[in-house]
């Protein structure tokens, strides 16, 4: 099972279109993380979250074509993305054990890192895909001056998919919902209720699509990963 928050409203790209809705390599982004949910075996079932006002659109352009049969579900998004994946949450049947969630401006995903992340939350609970911090990290202070340099050793940048054992995660969306808690993603309410996450990691090119030069930087990976399969 895979849920997908795509009711984000994409302010930092400027525009009036919604991010997960500009074309990325000739289709909306939406549709190409869809893409590679909908071709991976591990995936049976994905439940989009959308902005309300594009439920209708999502239903009609993108699910009604038939390329992405297993999206079951097409639900209203919240006004965070919290809420959106809560709202999916509440779809998801009790006889499922783990939940994959995966941001749809993540369109870089790839089956080996939906395959080991799920492996790895069967295995553990809870696993997120991520990245190690290699940039030099610095503490910066008042007046933009630096106080220390951090160990960047024990850090990792977060990213998706994340998965999840149903149960945990809705224990913490609930947790956090009774709390008044907004994180920025699932990881961070199942570690609020004290269970273990392990990392797994994940690529450079898992980027999130947020501001107009990332469209320049997905274009550019598009166009080396079909060079790629050319030379195959």
């Amino acid at each position: 099972m895979a849920l997908v928050p795509a009711a984000g409203r994409g302010l930092r790209m400027g525009g009036q279109i919604p991010k997960q809705f500009l074309s990325l390599g000739g289709q909306p982004i939406l549709a190409q993380s869809l893409r590679v949910l909908q071709a991976s075996p591990v995936i049976h079932e994905i439940i989009l979250a959308v902005p309300p006002a594009e439920r209708q659109y999502c239903l009609d352009h993108i699910v009604a074509g038939g390329e992405f049969g297993k999206v079951t579900k097409v639900v209203s998004g919240g006004e965070h993305r919290q809420d959106s994946v809560r709202h999916a949450l509440a779809e998801v049947g009790k006889d499922t054990e783990i939940v994959l969630v995966h941001d749809a401006v993540r369109p870089f995903l790839t089956e080996d890192m939906i395959r080991n992340v799920v492996q790895a939350a069967v295995e553990h609970g809870a696993a997120i895909i991520a990245l190690p911090m290699r940039d030099t990290v610095k503490h910066v202070g008042g007046g933009g001056v630096i106080e220390r340099t951090v160990d960047r050793r024990p850090l990792w940048l977060a990213q998706t998919p994340q998965a999840f054992r149903r149960a945990w995660l809705e224990e913490g969306h609930h947790k956090a919902l009774l709390g008044g808690v907004q994180a920025t993603d699932d990881a961070h309410l199942v570690e609020l209720i004290g269970k273990p996450v392990v990392v797994v990691e994940g690529s450079g090119e898992n980027i999130k699509v947020t501001r107009p030069e990332d469209l320049v930087i997905g274009e550019a990976i598009l166009r080396s990963r079909t060079t790629a399969r050319s030379a195959e």
